[in-house]
């Protein structure tokens, strides 16, 4: 399994900067109908309020797996690419390289699922009662203080990188989709914050705000780009945190540095290479 992050990691190092845009476009607009699915669930007041958090995060599991099966740039699992990096098969600038341009596209695919997504009057469900849940989602986001959000945020990506991390002991996609269900739900139902998903929740309620679908009596004010980007920045550095030190730096140290020595393990390519040029000595 350290092996596979770190291949996967070396693989999204040296991609071709268009196609990684492409995915993270494409990453970013799963998790959004994630968002979507997730706020439908939300939606029932008949649901009490720990099935109402199960089986919404359960219905936001949808994110990760159009993610890992169908595959995609998501800038929050990326953060196990630390691995490689410890190992010095990939490079600092590498890393940053990728955080960029994936957090970019990211960003760019959950906007243009909250557009397509108003634009469906997908809000009105329910009565409008999703409308409500997004608004109440996003105001409660961005009334959060820096320091709440940054550790939020770290438990977030820590149960997010797990659930990747586990992926990668799968052979099926649905041992895949078994996989994720426990921990994605599961920082979903605590309310921890993902910089990605929040991509698509925040400029879904702040669209509603600016567009005046707001229930009467509710106080939108708290919903602005500062509030936003304020939220998004503090849980994109928890997130790394979360991910990249909780995740992948433990695991590279007990499984590559504490169990199989400070060396790389060589990759398939590596050993074949090898083999093929012992073999030539040998001739």
């Amino acid at each position: 399994m350290e092996e596979k992050a770190e291949l996967a990691g070396i693989s999204k190092a040296k991609m071709p900067a268009m196609p990684m845009f492409l995915l993270a476009i494409a990453a970013g607009a799963f998790i959004g109908l994630g968002g979507m699915y997730y706020c439908i669930i939300a939606a029932d007041p008949n649901l009490g309020f720990a099935a109402k958090k199960m089986v919404g995060g359960i219905a936001f599991c949808l994110g990760l797996a159009l993610v890992l099966v169908a595959g995609a740039e998501l800038f929050t699992g990326n953060s196990l690419m630390v691995m490689a990096r410890l190992s010095g098969r990939i490079t600092t600038p590498q890393i940053l390289r990728n955080w960029i341009i994936v957090w970019v596209g990211n960003l760019v695919g959950s906007v243009v699922i909250v557009f397509i997504a108003f634009m469906a009057h997908e809000y009105t469900l329910n009565g409008n009662g999703v409308e409500t849940v997004m608004l109440k989602i996003g105001i409660a986001k961005v009334s959060l203080d820096s320091t709440t959000i940054f550790f939020k945020a770290i438990m977030c990506n820590l149960m997010v990188c797990l659930a990747v991390w586990l992926a990668y002991s799968c052979r099926t996609v649905a041992d895949k989709i078994i996989a994720i269900i426990l921990p994605i739900s599961g920082f979903v139902a605590a309310g921890f914050e993902h910089c990605v998903a929040n991509m698509y929740f925040l400029p879904f309620a702040y669209l509603l705000k600016e567009t005046g679908n707001v229930p009467e009596g509710m106080d939108v004010s708290a919903l602005s780009i500062a509030s936003i980007a304020h939220n998004i920045l503090f849980a994109t550095a928890g997130n790394i945190v979360g991910g990249g030190l909780f995740v992948g730096a433990l695991y590279w140290a007990i499984y590559r540095k504490g169990m199989g020595g400070t060396a790389a393990a060589a990759s398939k390519q590596e050993k074949t290479s090898a083999a093929s040029g012992q073999v030539a000595a040998q001739q």
